[in-house]
């Protein structure tokens, strides 16, 4: 990816992340909970996390991450982008999910 690095504040539209393995998670209408197998600690997302959740179950783009939620929820561009990089930022941070560019998986 040209030089950028994944630290958490320099994600792009191009930046592949994909669910870490091994995790385990319970759909609870719409909602979901995911249990760290390292950690031992329960995350919960609500609808629209759970949807971005189910889209990373393969390697996905932030673009088409973000294109998706556009497609499926009335939301401003611009916010729906904020809020996928915010939370791929917070599920990379808490173990359940890796950045699949192959430099920094």
């Amino acid at each position: 990816m040209q030089g950028e690095w994944h630290n958490g504040t320099n994600l792009s539209g191009n930046t592949r992340v994909v669910a870490a393995r091994d995790q385990i998670f319970s759909d609870l209408g719409g909602e979901i909970v995911i249990l760290n197998v390292a950690s031992g600690v329960y995350h919960g997302l609500d609808e629209v996390g759970a949807r971005v959740w189910h889209l990373i179950q393969q390697p996905r783009t932030v673009g088409e991450i973000r294109d998706a939620i556009l497609t499926e929820y009335e939301v401003a561009p611009e916010q729906c982008e904020r809020d996928v990089m915010t939370l791929l930022q917070q599920l990379v941070q808490a173990g359940l999910a890796n950045y699949a560019d192959g430099a920094y998986s």
